[in-house]
């Protein structure tokens, strides 16, 4: 017999997401599951420190007080509660978890999941974790677990885990675990799928977004919506940003499943209602991923705020008279911020930003002696010194990196309400490959739009922004979809139309242009993972996405972003989202822990994008889709 559909639901996208989400989802309306994420690699190197103060410590502590105000409700109305919150320390949590189940008179048991914590795991390493399946998840829901706590698991285990129970599949059922999967990773990030950080945000009444749920069948597909009554949308566009966000490539490894994610179908079929339909699956790959987070040295920095005319002359003064102080220190960054503007009518507008970061093994040569040398220009540099904050002491600064480990040497275990412990064992590879992927119903990819301009490709040129007018990207040849590198896992170029019998009577015409904003008819959203960046961008019309296939290349993003340049940048194409996912490796240094860059999580960097100038065709941007929530 079919059993209905799971209505899952997530209350925390990360540590330090909105306090009483966990009672707006158990109040807003039915749920049988609510989940919540706390962990990033940011909060990993957090969490480390915090053990090393503490060793009782390494939890999310504020997931502790959200139950201490509502787990007698989630108990009353019968939601299972699953949350990756036991961070580097599950079992502590859970300890914590029954005693405070215990000093409430609820009734209600608790399991854990534990064994992603591989310390010691390498030199200097303040914690290594690998990134567990939903396995452990549903051996402790089957076991009668109302609260599961786990340490490091893959985001969108919480769900895919979830979804295996209540459903009872098999490890090797691989489309249903995919399309929980991509629910999962629609939900992780609580209020970005309800138009949260959306680049179309104008649309829609986002002060208070709602979290979001999804209510997933037995066969795997799913609906994301939110409950009745709560801010922000949930859109065909919401839902596509929210797939690109943090992927990379077209096949998402996991361990528990490999998706497919140029599979996925969405359909507008409701208000705040899109379906997730089509996706497939296959076996996950024999290796799990291993987070490592490290001390990387010590930072600082300084920001000086010059005001007025001759702002380069002002900047290369400052460069000038600390370059002594300077000569000892690992690490030197100077970067000028024009964010100053002609005949300014207030003195902000009239300021740039000079920032100097450096960097050190030692905090000595990065602490209080170097920024004093900053400060004692104060009477003796540029006219109008001043800086925007008074300079602190060296603050450590974490480096995160990845590595590859054999799954079958993680010791996966669930923690059982009885204190049993349950193995969980790897999902064993399978010979077969993956069965196709079913018949297109329609052709993903619509009739080229002609050629926009003569030149070959996007040229860099001056800071005044964009593409020079009247250039274009070209499409790399089939296989080829890097910035001079291929791409192996890559799907092919779109079918091209078949060329005519004869030759044409007239020659093409190309339509006309207007240079404006790729962002005026684009949608994008950028994210890290470790040291690279993805900025995923889409389009809302058959149209729009042919131009943009055509014409956003690897290499025209580069000359786009001028700070890509010289690194690795991959592209991958999601024709049934109408999207492109771009993968920037080393763009963000060792990761957002150590403040490479002036985004340090690329969280901007789709923005950016999105306000560069490019000569789009007119009849493209003259189109008027309709109201989003209602395309299909």
């Amino acid at each position: 017999m079919t059993r209905r559909p799971l209505r899952i639901a997530n209350a925390s996208g990360f540590y330090g997401d909105r306090f009483t989400a966990v009672r707006e989802m158990l109040t807003g309306g039915p749920i049988d599951v609510l989940t919540g994420d706390y962990l990033a690699e940011l909060t990993m190197l957090i969490l480390g420190r915090d053990r090393l103060k503490n060793p009782d410590l390494g939890y999310a502590k504020t997931f502790l007080r959200q139950l201490e105000e509502n787990l007698a409700l989630a108990h009353e109305r019968g939601v299972r509660i699953v949350a990756n919150a036991g961070g580097l320390n599950p079992a502590g949590l859970a300890d914590a978890l029954r005693e405070l189940a215990d000093k409430l008179g609820v009734p209600v048991s608790v399991a854990h999941v534990e064994g992603d914590d591989l310390m010691p795991f390498s030199e200097g390493a303040l914690t290594a974790n690998a990134y567990l399946g939903g396995a452990g998840i549903t051996a402790c829901l089957r076991a009668g677990a109302d609260v599961v706590v786990t340490g490091r698991v893959t985001d969108a285990a919480l769900v895919s885990g979830s979804a295996a129970w209540w459903f009872d599949w098999a490890p090797d059922a691989y489309d249903r675990l995919a399309g929980a999967v991509v629910a999962g990773h629609v939900l992780e990030c609580g209020t970005q799928a309800t138009g949260g950080n959306y680049a179309f945000f104008t649309r829609h009444d986002v002060r208070t977004p709602g979290f979001p749920l999804a209510e997933i069948a037995e066969d795997g597909s799913s609906v994301v919506t939110k409950h009745p009554g709560t801010g922000g949308a949930i859109t065909v566009g919401t839902v596509t940003a929210q797939l690109l966000y943090e992927t990379q490539g077209v096949r998402y490894l996991g361990p528990d499943v490999t998706a497919s994610l140029d599979t996925v179908r969405l359909a507008q079929t409701g208000p705040d209602r899109v379906a997730i339909s089509d996706v497939r699956g296959e076996a996950p790959p024999d290796t799990l991923k291993v987070g490592v987070t490290r001390i990387g040295g010590w930072r600082n920095e300084v920001v000086f705020v010059l005001t007025g005319l001759d702002v380069e002359a002002k900047a290369d003064l400052v460069k000038a008279q600390l370059a002594r102080a300077l000569s000892g220190v690992a690490t030197v960054t100077w970067t000028l911020a024009r964010t100053d503007h002609a005949d300014p009518d207030t003195e902000e507008s009239a300021s740039a930003l000079l920032r100097l970061v450096v960097r050190d093994p030692s905090p000595d040569r990065v602490g209080r002696g170097l920024t004093a040398a900053a400060i004692e220009l104060a009477l003796g540099s540029y006219p109008g010194f001043h800086v925007s904050a008074p300079p602190g002491p060296a603050q450590p600064y974490g480096v995160f990196t990845s590595s590859l480990v054999p799954a079958a040497t993680v010791p996966h275990v669930a923690v059982l309400p009885d204190t049993t412990r349950h193995p969980i064992a790897p999902v064993p590879p399978i010979s077969a490959p993956p069965a196709p992927a079913p018949p297109i119903s329609a052709p993903p990819v619509p009739v080229p739009v002609p050629p926009i301009s003569a030149p070959p490709a996007f040229e860099a040129r001056g800071s005044g922004g964009g593409a020079p007018e009247g250039a274009r990207g070209t499409t790399p040849a089939p296989g080829t979809t890097g910035a001079g590198a291929g791409l192996g896992n890559s799907p092919a170029e779109p079918p091209a139309p078949a060329p005519p019998t004869h030759p044409p009577t007239h020659p093409p015409t190309h339509p006309p242009t207007t240079r404006a904003p790729l962002g005026a008819l684009f949608g994008a959203r950028s994210g890290d993972k470790g040291g690279d960046a993805n900025i995923g961008v889409w389009a809302e019309s058959d149209a729009a996405w042919q131009w943009l296939h055509d014409t956003l290349t690897a290499d025209a993003l580069t000359t786009l972003l001028p700070e890509t340049a010289g690194l690795p940048v991959a592209r991958h194409e999601l024709p049934h989202l109408r999207a492109l996912n771009f993968t920037v490796t080393g763009i963000l240094g060792a990761g957002v822990a150590s403040g490479h860059r002036f985004d340090p999580q690329a969280k901007a960097l789709g923005e950016w994008l999105r306000a560069r100038h490019v000569d789009i065709p007119t009849h493209l941007l003259s189109s008027d889709p309709a109201p989003e929530g209602t395309r299909p």
